[in-house]
């Protein structure tokens, strides 16, 4: 006899509960339960569908019998797509592809699989636009379709049907929002929808060795809409960040099974769609000819590269009780503990004084290597004393006032002398093993160093 179930499933955090609660015992958030109704199913159901989450049940052997060459990765047509990817699409895997409304995740992946469709079967799943809408988009990029297959398609049953006729090496679902299942009784893009849907894809591309891109919608705060759970499920997660009204794109590794985590990836938004940046280094250096004060030149490390960024600060007397302080691409309590440092350990106060801390080119880090140039360029700007622009500046400081030393210090350094810079303000931690000739390495060991040094 057929029987209807009920589920409690957390709009959060996706956690399956026995009851509703008010509060959600897995992530603390509170009126975030959903009650949602399970299709009715009679008897018990199919097994051939689960039985193992990549694929049949093999046999126990070593790791070292392992044979890699068996599905060796391959490219996918864009040099920084592969570098953010950890060197390749690896068969079997799947990868969520998120960003912000107009980022360009279709686009990129169009372009992507455009080129791909010349080499293997390639499957382009849309929920979101229909087919003509897509051919449009290729025709106004110049893009070679001929050969790309195109299915729209909202109902994961059908798009499994196709998968198992088609046998595709490779497919694209725009978006995992808006596919549903028969299996459950809720809208599409709900928590139960999501997980459903993107668990079964996955692991049908476990199955049959093809690989899954996912493109993922994004709340209001940045984060892939839908269950957390979904970032758990799949191999790689990539983030395309970049506003409308900006040229370039970053596309940032967040989670990567099979390569470096933040691995960061330039592009630029031109009439024939993205286009990878070889050099980022040098549009996010293109300054003007003359010094300008308030700016100062650091070198920041992305996943396996180093990355020269322009960083700039404005001080200005402030207009009301409460001084502002405005941290643009980086971390706003670490520009208030530096000012903190700054007063305690450097003698500068700075409480009259609203502060404007940014990354030139909408360039976002969380690195702790930006700490001497941002209190460079303060004390640029407060002094109105421009630096020198063949100068550049890594290090982190500490509440002491100490200098601390930062990861791959070496390969920055030689970085900047790439690029033409000939001074580098440096931790003493980060001293080079050999001298450079055309480069002068200035070491600092604590906060009167630095202002010593530069002023």
């Amino acid at each position: 006899m057929a029987k209807q179930k009920i589920a409690f499933v957390c709009n959060d955090c996706g956690a399956d509960l026995a009851k509703w609660q008010g509060q959600c015992p897995e992530c603390g958030q509170w009126n975030t339960i959903q009650e949602i109704k399970l299709a009715k199913v009679s008897g018990s159901r199919s097994s051939s569908s689960s039985a193992g989450y990549a694929g049949a049940s093999s046999e126990i052997t070593t790791l070292g019998a392992i044979d890699l060459e068996d599905q060796p990765r391959f490219s996918s047509g864009v040099g920084e797509f592969d570098r953010v990817l950890g060197g390749g699409l690896v068969p079997g895997s799947a990868i969520l592809v998120g960003g912000h409304p107009g980022a360009g995740k279709s686009t990129l992946l169009l372009q992507t699989m455009c080129y791909l469709s010349g080499q293997m079967d390639s499957l382009y799943v849309t929920g979101e636009e229909s087919l003509q809408q897509v051919a449009l988009r290729a025709k106004r990029l110049g893009l070679t379709a001929d050969k790309l297959k195109m299915f729209s398609e909202t109902r994961l049953e059908s798009i499994e049907i196709t998968i198992q006729q088609m046998r595709p090496k490779v497919l694209v679902v725009d978006s995992i929002q808006v596919m549903s299942t028969d299996v459950i009784e809720s809208a599409p893009g709900s928590v139960s929808q999501v997980r459903e849907c993107a668990a079964r894809l996955t692991r049908l591309a476990k199955q049959t060795g093809m690989v899954l891109f996912l493109v993922g919608h994004v709340t209001k705060e940045g984060a892939i809409a839908g269950p957390k759970v979904l970032e758990h499920m799949i191999d790689c997660s990539i983030m395309l960040e970049g506003s409308a009204d900006t040229r370039y794109r970053t596309l940032r590794g967040i989670k990567n099974r099979f390569g470096a985590v933040n691995e960061l990836g330039v592009f630029a938004m031109l009439e024939k769609g993205l286009v990878e940046v070889k050099n980022p280094s040098a549009i996010f250096l293109s300054r003007g000819d003359e010094p300008m004060p308030g700016s100062a030149v650091t070198i920041l490390w992305e996943g396996t590269r180093p990355l020269l960024v322009e960083l700039q600060a404005l001080v200005d007397e402030s207009q009301g009780n409460y001084p502002k302080r405005v941290s643009l691409g980086l971390d706003q309590n670490r520009l208030s503990m530096l000012l903190a440092v700054l007063h305690r350990h450097g003698g500068i106060h700075l409480g009259d004084q609203d502060v404007f801390v940014n990354l030139v080119g909408g360039v976002k880090t969380s690195e702790t290597s930006t700490d001497l140039a941002t209190i460079a360029s303060i004390m640029s700007s407060l002094r109105s004393r421009a630096l020198p622009s063949d100068m550049v500046i890594f290090g982190e400081l500490g509440l002491s006032g100490e200098v601390r030393p930062v990861p791959s210090g070496q390969e920055r350094i030689q970085e900047a002398f790439k690029h033409g810079f000939k001074r580098a303000l440096v931790p003493v931690g980060n001293k080079p093993r050999h001298a450079l000739n055309g480069i002068e390495v200035v070491l600092i060991k604590t906060l009167p160093d630095l202002l010593t040094a530069l002023f």
